[in-house]
């Protein structure tokens, strides 16, 4: 990290790849061209996240070719001017991690996935989840992502004098 006065640590990493409403994941298809896309992957365990997408496609094409992954999270993302110099800049929370993705074929597991991704972003519809499961499980392909080590964390934020916090430092 160039900038080492705004690295946050794993754990407020972590925090910030839970609240963002969606992760963007690299890939690199067959032909070495990279593909990113912003998906909606959830969590019951750090070290692992799922998303769903259809049974076919770029994402599971381009994890055959390289199953090696690069994921990217940003929250609190406002553009602003700085409160001392007046500089256009942007204040911002981001998390980033490296992965390998493989595609879930255990039922169980797919369907744990499923139930994990549908209470992040669906928790008050979860009594329709049993039959909306049935009704598409045989047209939904799960992925999971291992993390390869811990996501590494970054920010830039200003505390309410005006002073950009460094090092970590909390409000």
């Amino acid at each position: 990290m160039r900038k080492v006065s705004r690295e946050m640590d794993s754990s407020w990493a972590l925090d910030i790849m839970r609240k963002a409403p969606y992760i963007t994941v690299s890939f690199t298809r067959a032909d070495g061209t990279a593909y990113g896309v912003p998906l909606s992957l959830a969590s019951d365990n750090d070290d692992v996240w799922y998303f769903h997408c259809a049974p076919e496609g770029d994402k599971l094409d381009a994890i055959a070719a390289n199953p090696d992954v690069c994921l990217s999270a940003v929250t609190r993302c406002q553009p602003t001017v700085g409160p001392k110099d007046g500089t256009f800049t942007l204040q911002y929370r981001s998390a980033i991690a490296f992965g390998r993705a493989e595609l879930v074929t255990d039922i169980d597991e797919k369907v744990r996935a499923l139930r994990v991704i549908s209470q992040r972003f669906l928790p008050k519809h979860m009594a329709a989840f049993e039959e909306a499961v049935k009704r598409s499980i045989h047209r939904t392909a799960v992925v999971r992502i291992t993390l390869l080590a811990p996501p590494t964390g970054k920010r830039k934020q200003y505390d309410k004098d005006g002073e950009e916090m460094k090092y970590g430092r909390m409000e």
